[in-house]
């Protein structure tokens, strides 16, 4: 579980360029993800061995001062919100402007560390510059220049130093997101879980205002629900409330061990649960597809396999997923899905011996080695899990630079093939021996 970092400013202060910064330190996936957000970025980074996410918020540029004020208002309080730590971002070029202003005064009345960041300092005579920023009454003020890094060391150490002791939310009970479109049957999925029988619900706080992490004790399990607002399309809602959304949907998918998307089979696996689907791949935790509302599917013999086999190309190639067809409203296969989560859910913290690693695998690699690239052969002598949250292996070899992701993949299936990593992301290492 990592700390949440939101940029906020207006436009064109340079928050795209420092967030680009923010995550190249560990080179991490920079997520355009689009439907999911627009003109967001999401992305992951460490700083001296703490990990975080960021939220780089975008900026309004609308016609009037108004209206630039109204939406700005949505867009602070949203990241506000979400986020446990803010970066407000100004340019030491225009000065303080009359937007530096309306945001200073939303933020100084939040009880979450806020950290002014001026940007553009890019040489020694803007630093006298800086000092007028402190009208803004914000006490934590760093100097930067995102485009070439100055002083970001600086702002990291202080911002690091603020991080949540990740061992303090950790226990052994699963903890499980419930993710995916508005209206694709969360809440009666949620409910059918629930029962009639309330008292087997206590309500837990939640990390958001809106998110709610309820225990749960039933089937025979224990567990920690984490239920979620949909992700809507671009398209049909306004930017506040999509960037809420994914805030909310991003942290949910931060503090879960598994991701139950769930969506509606009658409208297919769109675009926006792909998006979702690869949000929580990227983020390494179980993932279950629940596809809602089969009730509504007229069936024949083969329906199953035909809408497994369309649902399993648009994954590609990560097909090794439990897809669980349910109607909430029968409460058809609920029993299965939790079932199949407790299952990713163990399966996700599971360790191969090394000695039963290399004993199947290697004989599958002498006989199907890699390819000789450049008159080069690749000789893999030893295998081993690394110990890790989630399944990660380190195949030692001669000649690590040449082994091509095709070859990785292929690895990948035959450890799937024989250890049952089902709805588990795995990863690959070449190393040198």
């Amino acid at each position: 579980m990592s700390n949440i970092i939101a940029i906020v400013g207006r436009p064109n202060v340079g928050k795209s360029t420092l967030f680009n910064r923010l995550i190249q330190r560990r080179e991490a996936i920079v997520d355009s993800v689009s439907g999911v957000t627009r003109d967001r970025h999401y992305g992951k980074g460490d700083w001296n061995g703490k990990e975080f996410s960021v939220i780089d918020t975008g900026g309004y540029m609308l016609g009037s001062d108004d209206v630039f004020e109204s939406e700005i208002d949505h867009q602070v309080e949203l990241a506000i919100d979400e986020a446990d730590i803010i970066l407000f971002m100004v340019d030491v070029d225009s000065g303080i402007t009359s937007m530096d202003s309306e945001i200073s005064n939303l933020l100084r009345k939040v009880d979450k560390p806020v950290f002014l960041v001026v940007n553009k300092v890019d040489n020694s005579s803007r630093i006298n510059d800086v000092n007028e920023f402190y009208s803004l009454g914000l006490k934590e003020l760093y100097p930067i220049a995102s485009s070439n890094g100055f002083g970001t060391g600086e702002l990291l150490d202080g911002v690091v130093k603020l991080f949540k002791d990740e061992n303090e939310v950790l226990d052994d009970v699963p903890r499980f997101a419930v993710v995916g479109r508005p209206n694709a049957g969360k809440s009666s999925f949620i409910n059918a879980l629930i029962g009639e029988k309330r008292n087997i619900v206590t309500e837990i706080p939640g990390t958001t205002r809106d998110s709610v992490n309820t225990r749960y004790n039933r089937f025979g399990f224990e567990f920690d629900l984490v239920d979620t607002a949909g992700i809507r399309k671009k398209s049909k809602v306004k930017e506040n409330l999509e960037f809420y959304s994914v805030m909310r949907s991003v942290r949910a998918i931060e503090n879960s061990d598994v991701c139950i998307i769930l969506f509606d089979i009658s409208r297919g696996f769109d675009t926006q649960v792909k998006n979702i689907f690869w949000l929580c791949e990227r983020n390494k935790k179980g993932i279950v597809l629940i596809a809602n509302k089969w009730d509504l599917i007229e069936k024949n013999t083969n329906t199953t396999k035909q809408y497994e086999s369309i649902i399993n190309k648009e994954i590609e190639p990560f097909t090794d997923i439990n897809i669980i067809f349910v109607s909430t409203l029968n409460k058809q296969r609920i029993h299965k899905s939790i079932e199949t989560a407790v299952k990713v859910f163990y399966g996700r913290s599971k360790k191969i011996k090394t000695r039963k690693l290399n004993d199947t695998l290697l004989p599958i690699i002498a006989k199907y080695p890699p390819p000789a690239i450049k008159g080069k052969y690749v000789k893999i002598k030893y295998i081993t899990q690394l110990p890790s949250a989630h399944p990660q292996f380190a195949f030692f070899c001669n000649l690590p630079q040449y082994v091509k992701e095709p070859y990785k993949r292929f690895l990948e299936n035959k450890i799937r093939e024989n250890f049952d990593f089902t709805g588990i992301p795995v990863t690959i290492f070449m190393r040198k021996k």
